[in-house]
C-alpha cells in the first residue's frame, strides 16, 4: 500500500513529488520537473556538504562551484587549511586560499569546518627540528602548536564553525601513531591541541578524525581515546568517521554499529570524507594512509572508457544502503560531506595508485548527476514517507 495513502494532500504538501522516473533500477522523485538537492533532502537530519579543492575555491572550476552552490550547505577545505598550506615557513602565513575558502562559505550561508590543525602529514619539516636539523624539545613543539592553533583558529572565529583538530593519530591496531608529534611531546599532544583551539575559539566545535574506525582493533583503541580526553576534561564536540569505503566494505552492520559506539559516548558523529571506490582493490589493507603508493598495473585501471552499467548499479545500490544507515541514525549524526564534488577530482584518480580512472562520487566528470546520486535521494524519499504515514516529524541538526 502506498504510505501516502492514509493523507495523500499532506504527502503531496510536504513531498512534492509530482513525477518519478526509473534510473538504474531506482525511483527518482521529480520535483516541480527538476532535480531535487542533497541539501534540501537531509534539511531535516543532518548536514549535507562536500571538500573544496582549490580550482572550485577559486572559481576556476565554475560546474563544480555551481553544484557546491546548488546542493550542499556545508563544506570543508581539502588542503587549503592544512599546515603546508597556511603555514608553510617559520614565522610566514599565507591565508590567501584559507580566506578565500572561508569567503565562499560565509557568501553561500553554509556551515564551515577547518581541516586540520594537527597532522602527521603535510606538515612541514622544519615545524620538528631546530635550525641545525635535529629534532625539537618538547616546550620548542609545543609553543609552535599553540603559536600555530591560535593564528590560524583566531583568523577565522565565528566563522569557521567546526575544526577537525587531529587528524589520524592511531594506527590500525589502536595505539596511537608513532609520528612526530608523539615522539617530542608525548602522549598528552592530542589533548594539548584541543586544549589551544577551544582556547583560541570557545564557541567552535571540535572533533577528532580519522580513517577505517569501523575495524575493531582501531575503533576501540579511538573509544579509549576518546574516553581518556573526555576524564581529563578535554573539550572535545564530536567524532569524524571518514568513510573512504568500497563497494562490499564495511559491511552495514559495521558502518551501524561504529556510529552507534561513539555516540554513547555523548559525542556528535560526523561522516567527514565520504567516497565509495568501486577499483579492484590495489591491496589486502582497508584503510586510507595517505603515504601508501602502488604501481599501477592494468588489471587494477579496468574503467578507462567509462564505468559500466551493473557497477553504476552498485555503487548507487551502496550509497542508498548507507544513506539509509545515516538516516537511521539522524539524531546522533549531523554532518555528512563528501570528499570532494565531481569524480574528476577525487584524489582515488591517484591514490594508492596514480593514474586510475575513479568513479567514487554522485557526480561525473561532466557534473553530471550520477544514478549513486538518485541512490542517495531514494534513501530520503523513504525515510520523509515513513515519517508522514507514522505522522512523526523532528529536526536533529
Amino acid at each position: 500500500m502506498n504510505s501516502c495513502a492514509a493523507g495523500r494532500s499532506q504527502c503531496r504538501k510536504n513531498m512534492k513529488v509530482l513525477r518519478a522516473i526509473l534510473i538504474f533500477g531506482i525511483w527518482v522523485p521529480m520535483v516541480n520537473s527538476a532535480q531535487t538537492t542533497l541539501k534540501d533532502a537531509f534539511t531535516n537530519e543532518f548536514f549535507i556538504g562536500a571538500a573544496l579543492n582549490e580550482s572550485v575555491i577559486t572559481g576556476e572550476n565554475p560546474t563544480e562551484a555551481g553544484i557546491v552552490k546548488t546542493q550542499f550547505n556545508t563544506i570543508s577545505p581539502e588542503n587549503a587549511l592544512k599546515w603546508e598550506s597556511v603555514h608553510p615557513q617559520p614565522g610566514k602565513y599565507d591565508f590567501s586560499l584559507g580566506d578565500r575558502y572561508v569567503k565562499f562559505g560565509v557568501e553561500n550561508k553554509m556551515f564551515i569546518v577547518g581541516h586540520n590543525l594537527i597532522w602527521h602529514s603535510q606538515t612541514p619539516r622544519w615545524v620538528f627540528q631546530s635550525t641545525n636539523g635535529t629534532p625539537v624539545d618538547r616546550d620548542t613543539l609545543l609553543a609552535r602548536m599553540r603559536d600555530h592553533i591560535f593564528t590560524v583558529v583566531s583568523r577565522y572565529k565565528g566563522k569557521i564553525g567546526g575544526w577537525d583538530v587531529v587528524n589520524e593519530a592511531l594506527n590500525a591496531d589502536g595505539e596511537l601513531r608513532d609520528s612526530p608529534w608523539h615522539k617530542i611531546i608525548g602522549d598528552d599532544y592530542i589533548a594539548k591541541a584541543f586544549e589551544f583551539a577551544h582556547e583560541a575559539d570557545p564557541q567552535a566545535q571540535l572533533y577528532y578524525n580519522d580513517f577505517s574506525l569501523e575495524d575493531l582493533p582501531k575503533r576501540n583503541g579511538a573509544i579509549a581515546l576518546l574516553k581518556k580526553l573526555q576524564s581529563e576534561g578535554v573539550r572535545i564536540a564530536g567524532v569524524g568517521l571518514q568513510g573512504h569505503y568500497r563497494l562490499d566494505s564495511p559491511s552495514a552492520l559495521e558502518v551501524d554499529e561504529t556510529i552507534s559506539a561513539f555516540s554513547s559516548l555523548g559525542l556528535k558523529v560526523m561522516i567527514t570524507e565520504l567516497d565509495i571506490d568501486v577499483l579492484p582493490a590495489a591491496n589486502r589493507r582497508r584503510d586510507a594512509d595517505v603515504s601508501d603508493r602502488l604501481a599501477n598495473r592494468a588489471e587494477l585501471n579496468p574503467y578507462r572508457k567509462g564505468l559500466p552499467d551493473s557497477i553504476q548499479q552498485q555503487l548507487a545500490d551502496r550509497y542508498a544502503s548507507l544513506f539509509s544507515i545515516f538516516l537511521k541514525h539522524h539524531g546522533e549524526i549531523n554532518r555528512v560531506t563528501f570528499w570532494g564534488v565531481a569524480d574528476g577530482d577525487s584524489w582515488l584518480n591517484k591514490w594508492p595508485v596514480e593514474g586510475r580512472t575513479a568513479y567514487p562520487l554522485l557526480f561525473d566528470r561532466a557534473g553530471k548527476s550520477k544514478p549513486a546520486f538518485f541512490g542517495v535521494l531514494k534513501a530520503a524519499q523513504i525515510k520523509s514517507e515513513a515519517k508522514l504515514s507514522d505522522g512523526s516529524s523532528d529536526s536533529a541538526r
